[in-house]
């Protein structure tokens, strides 16, 4: 059986070994990161199985580096440790791309159950071309094709656009597309998201005038129907 890695993110070097320590004790192998801006770059060359993540980390947040995974369109299963007394909405965290978080101090026996919860949860083999009507995404190429033709896009539309692909069927709101996509560092308004969602209608709906996959949802935002 194949020995499962589990990347932990946490500037707190005594906690990160005790975790490293209590996972390889498991007969899990860890991989242990002191920031944000690291713990990236291992998630993505690593591919590991879980990511533990501090929410508060030198570099890039907790929350930044689940952002930055899912909208490169990674599906690494992601648990978020927070601190007691931490201001942390945890339906944005969830949304943001966290599949669920544990708030220190911890017991062991809490955080194993945990991650193998998640992991239980987490397909085999990761889906890397999502198609919808004539139209097919491949995540690890980051290539679009519509009737076997290439589609060019920009960064945020190919971001919005999977991030669409990753909620389909779910009410979102422009802020929540906002922050995800174009993230709370940046400064564009609301207005961005509209601009782009009629771009990724003419790119990629039969009629841009009468959409049927990226839809409006009156006061609300947007839903994604595949």
């Amino acid at each position: 059986m194949r020995v499962q890695t589990i990347l932990v993110i946490d500037d707190d070097e005594n906690l990160r070994d005790t975790i490293g320590v209590l996972l390889e004790r498991e007969g899990f192998r860890a991989i242990l990161v002191g920031d944000g801006k690291s713990g990236l770059d291992k998630a993505i060359l690593g591919k590991p199985a879980l990511i533990l993540a501090d929410l508060r980390l030198p570099d890039l947040s907790g929350v930044e580096v689940c952002k930055r995974l899912r909208n490169s369109g990674i599906q690494t299963p992601i648990i978020v440790l927070s601190a007691v007394g931490e201001e942390i909405d945890k339906v944005l965290l969830l949304e943001m791309g966290a599949d669920d978080y544990v708030v220190k101090p911890f017991g062991t026996r809490e955080l194993l159950a945990r991650i193998r919860a998640v992991l239980r949860r987490a397909p085999g083999e990761l889906e890397r071309v999502i198609s919808f009507a004539d139209t097919q995404v491949d995540i690890e190429r980051r290539v679009v094709t519509r009737r076997g033709k290439e589609i060019k896009f920009t960064p945020a539309e190919y971001n919005l656009l999977t991030f669409f692909l990753q909620n389909p069927d779910r009410p979102l709101s422009r802020d929540l597309l906002l922050n995800s996509v174009w993230g709370y560092e940046s400064f564009p308004n609301t207005r961005t998201v509209d601009a782009h969602v009629v771009r990724l209608r003419q790119k990629l709906e039969a009629d841009p005038e009468c959409p049927r996959h990226f839809l409006t949802l009156h006061k609300v935002g947007y839903r994604f129907l595949p």
